[in-house]
């Protein structure tokens, strides 16, 4: 029994370093996904960059585009401020 007791932190040492590396292997494969999508991402920005400075039409475009966007996202605002305070001053006419 001395010699089980003996060799037990060793297994157990030995058991940490294997989940420690099996821990490292996942960490390494999801970083090296993360990596995989950021370059397809940095490719499909490269390549928008590139068709929009060819293609000055589409760069009009797209800034016609953002302006009725931020045009849109104006008016929502204020109507959303609008009935937040609707809902307010209702809300203190019944109390």
């Amino acid at each position: 029994m001395s010699q089980i007791a003996k060799y037990d932190p060793y297994e157990r040492n030995y058991d940490n370093m294997v989940k420690m590396l099996e821990d490292l292997n996942k960490d390494l494969e999801k970083l090296l996904e993360d990596m995989e999508k950021l370059s397809v991402q940095a490719t499909w920005m490269a390549y928008d960059m590139v068709v929009m400075r060819t293609n000055p039409d589409l760069a009009n475009s797209m800034r016609r585009l953002e302006d009725a966007f931020l045009t849109c996202k104006e008016e929502m605002e204020k109507n959303w401020r609008e009935m937040l305070k609707e809902t307010k001053s209702a809300a203190q006419k019944q109390e």
